[in-house]
């Protein structure tokens, strides 16, 4: 199996023993992007709304440096801390995409990383 890390300084570096994500044959599997900011490695301020949009922007970043588009991407698990935004959240997800969606899970969580309000993972298809 032909496994390849992505890496790009273009989405925030991982905050952990793990890698932005790993390609093989024609998948994907990027990690979970908070809305950290790559250029000073901070959470997006402005709320959960400027955290999804910053987490979207680090997303297509990776999708950028693997030659793929957000049509790519097949399904998306998205982390909530308070489930009360999910709305929120949903108005900046749908603005991501063209009106296809890929399947998709939402879940809350008790604590996100630096204390994030939202993260976003995706597996893609190439």
């Amino acid at each position: 199996m032909d496994v390849k890390v992505i890496s790009t300084t273009a989405a925030p570096a991982a905050i952990g023993p793990y890698s932005q994500g790993i390609l093989t044959g024609n998948m994907a599997f990027l990690s979970g992007q908070l809305g950290i900011d790559p250029s000073t490695g901070k959470l997006a301020e402005g709320g959960v709304k400027a955290q999804a949009e910053q987490s979207l922007k680090n997303i297509k970043a990776l999708l950028d440096s693997i030659e793929a588009t957000p049509a790519n991407i097949v399904k998306t698990t998205i982390y909530l801390v308070d489930m009360a935004d999910f709305a929120s959240v949903n108005e900046i997800y749908a603005k991501f995409f063209d009106g296809t969606y890929p399947a998709r899970s939402c879940v809350a969580v008790h604590q996100l990383p630096m204390n994030g309000q939202v993260e976003i993972e995706v597996t893609v298809v190439r």
